[in-house]
């Protein structure tokens, strides 16, 4: 006789056993039973000759912690496909549930950045949900992840990293070179707004915040002439068409870690740390490891401009660019290495080149 136990996820079968191997698998069917499956194990019960045996397959739900934008929505579900994808056990029904969690930096958007306490307003959330196990893995921007990681996390994964680049969108100038003297770009990037003042004397750089299709719709409302987005979440939105000019790296360096997804877990919590083994892209994440050092070597804030850049050349090294600048553009600094493709060549030429930046600065440059 078999009798099917609706477990939470478990499948137990009744066999013939001893009445001591019956009570143990009773114990075992009983946790987190459902009525159901208690009135049937209480029924194999009553055949004397008819003992169960319990089999336990669990398999247990992966919750992926994410904020609730449209990208980094469409983040996590490229996560879960990935998972999917490579482990056949995910691709049960219910495997896998994404939690949405509201951050901070999504509540206040009328003020820059800075203002309100930097990068860390996008994975405080986040983090914490997965620190009281409400989530197993967290996806992150990379850009938004601080240089420090909360303790008891770890970021062991970067899926393979899209496009680095920035792009430039307007509906009355094909580039910012055409923009008039006084014209509005609208962006919350310190970053692109230095360089783009540093270019561009004439313009004015103004705060502009929201997911992407909030400043798409201020843009086509008239609150600027133009702005400057990553193309990278463009293009895993499905967007590019709104993208009037694709920018040089030579022309506007991108942030650190653009274009790269992270994904965290508890330090602790070895299934997670295998499923996320196996989503690595290694090139990314050396890449990422170096960029990050970089800044932290700068302490960069959100009220810092800094980019960085780091990739694999055809040479098979690690080619990394940086620079820092003030807030107005008068003043860029840059820096360069090339280095092993390794981990520890990674930290060394992030770490080497921020240190470098930091040395020649004059007195006050950091001090904004």
């Amino acid at each position: 006789l078999l009798v099917p136990c609706a477990t939470r996820k478990f499948s137990c079968y009744s066999t013939r056993m001893q009445s001591t191997q019956m009570r143990m698998a009773k114990q075992t069917c009983f946790r987190g039973t459902a009525p159901k499956a208690q009135r049937m194990v209480a029924q194999a019960r009553g055949r004397r000759s008819c003992q169960v045996f319990a089999v336990a397959t669990a398999v247990k739900t992966v919750k992926i912690g994410t904020r609730g934008s449209p990208l980094a929505l469409a983040q996590a579900y490229m996560t879960r496909d990935k998972l999917k994808e490579n482990f056949p056990e995910l691709r049960e029904e219910g495997a896998i549930e994404i939690v949405i969690i509201k951050t901070t930096g999504d509540k206040v958007l009328n003020q820059p950045l800075a203002d309100i306490g930097g990068k860390g307003l996008f994975t405080k959330e986040v983090d914490d949900a997965l620190l009281e196990g409400r989530v197993d893995i967290a996806v992150h921007s990379m850009k938004d992840v601080p240089t420090y990681l909360p303790e008891g996390t770890i970021l062991p994964c970067n899926l393979p990293r899209e496009d680095v680049r920035d792009v430039f969108i307007s509906p009355v100038a094909k580039d910012l070179s055409e923009l008039p003297a006084g014209a509005v770009v609208g962006s919350a990037s310190l970053r692109r707004q230095a360089q783009i003042l540093n270019r561009y004397p004439h313009l004015k750089v103004e705060n502009f915040r929201g997911n992407v299709q909030t400043r798409l719709r201020k843009l086509d409302e008239g609150a600027c002439s133009a702005t400057l987005l990553a193309l990278a979440g463009l293009k895993r939105l499905d967007m590019t068409a709104a993208i009037t000019r694709t920018i040089p790296i030579e022309e506007m360096l991108p942030a650190v870690s653009q274009g790269a997804i992270g994904i965290a877990c508890r330090t602790n919590d070895t299934a997670a740390q295998k499923y996320l083994a196996g989503l690595n892209h290694e090139e990314t994440r050396i890449a990422v490891v170096c960029e990050r050092a970089f800044l932290t070597a700068l302490d960069g804030s959100c009220r810092t401009p800094i980019a960085g850049y780091a990739y694999k050349g055809e040479d098979g090294k690690l080619h990394f660019s940086g620079l820092v600048a003030t807030t107005d553009g008068k003043e860029i600094m840059r820096t360069s290495r090339v280095a092993e493709f390794t981990e520890e060549g990674a930290i060394n030429a992030g770490k080497d080149a921020g240190a470098e930046l930091k040395k020649n600065a004059r007195p006050g440059f950091f001090m904004w």
